[in-house]
């Protein structure tokens, strides 16, 4: 990524070293841009659906699979929504996909790109079969063998054809997975290329509590961080800790806006973890009320009898290690 003339020289340059063809690939910087995803469904009459749509919490710049994703998608107005929702189906009309297809777009203050589109089954295509309850794979395979949306029974719902867009009244958070415990020496530095080897899927009634729930499912340690000028040199730089690090930076003091200008994450995602934070903070007062409870197990907020927040377990499973941070 080239920030300056001297910099795109000096990619170009050694690009033009190591390519066999002596060719190289210049691209609009998207970076800081929200990232959308569709996934899209046809078949030979031309009938689309969208089958969920999800937000990357990190911005462009972070390969999606390195990302953290939510859906549905939460950050754009109704009228955003529909020209990305259009955008989408009009591809795949376009391209005369027929079976599934993933649409990712980068859009900001009503312009959008299209960074790519895959027509088949990806694994954003299995997150989105799981989050919605839509059976994605078994659907392209009997249109592959000539039905269409409208012949094919939905086998969750059992009674509804599978023309009908699915609509999920909760929240879903995808949590990459790393396997730098296991490689510990590697680079931790997330960038355009994926080194996640898995992911965890979480559901809540709110989207705090579907981010705790993540945190957990993903069973590695975590450790928590302290120093200001650390916290914030891992949320500008993002290596597998900055997803823990932001919770850390709220802790700390810090403010949405100051976040959010080191992350380019949108602030409506970072209010969200402030709240988790913010509910730890009121738990740890001591003698909160009924609905305070009642409002802490709706974030996510795991707490012991004397209701005081539940921070750390061991995931070492019996061996000597250092506790993560829930």
């Amino acid at each position: 990524m080239a920030y300056t003339a001297e910099e795109l020289k000096r990619i170009v340059e050694l690009g033009l070293q190591r390519s066999r063809i002596h060719q190289v690939l210049i691209e609009e910087s998207v970076i800081g841009w929200k990232e959308i995803e569709f996934e899209v469904m046809r078949d030979a009459a031309d009938t689309c659906i969208i089958i969920c749509g999800m937000e990357n919490v990190d911005a462009m710049g972070i390969h999606t699979g390195e990302s953290v994703v939510v859906a549905p998608i939460l950050t754009l107005r109704d009228d955003e929504f529909q020209k990305l929702r259009a955008a989408s189906l009009k591809i795949i009309r376009a391209l005369d996909v027929q079976g599934g297809c993933n649409v990712q777009l980068a859009y900001q203050d009503g312009d959008y790109r299209i960074i790519e589109v895959n027509p088949r089954v990806s694994r954003s295509s299995a997150l989105a079969s799981k989050a919605t309850g839509y059976p994605i794979a078994r659907v392209a395979s009997k249109i592959a063998i000539g039905l269409n949306l409208d012949e094919i029974t939905n086998t969750v719902t059992g009674c509804t054809p599978a023309s009908f867009e699915p609509a999920i009244d909760y929240v879903v958070v995808k949590v990459p997975r790393w396997p730098f415990d296991k490689f510990p020496n590697a680079d931790r530095t997330l960038t355009t290329a994926m080194k996640s080897t898995g992911e965890v899927m979480a559901i809540g009634r709110t989207l705090e509590e579907a981010f705790k729930k993540a945190m957990r499912s993903l069973d590695t340690d975590v450790y928590s961080h302290t120093s200001e000028s650390e916290i914030r040199m891992l949320l500008a730089n993002p290596t597998d800790e900055r997803f823990g690090c932001i919770f850390d930076a709220f802790r700390a003091g810090f403010s949405v806006e100051e976040v959010a200008e080191l992350t380019y994450i949108a602030p409506f995602f970072l209010e969200k973890m402030r709240n988790i934070v913010l509910m730890e903070e009121t738990l740890s007062a001591g003698n909160p009320s009924p609905e305070t409870i009642r409002d802490a197990r709706r974030a996510g907020v795991l707490f012991r009898r004397d209701c005081q927040p539940l921070r750390h377990i061991r995931t070492d499973r019996g061996r000597a290690g250092r506790p993560a941070f829930l």
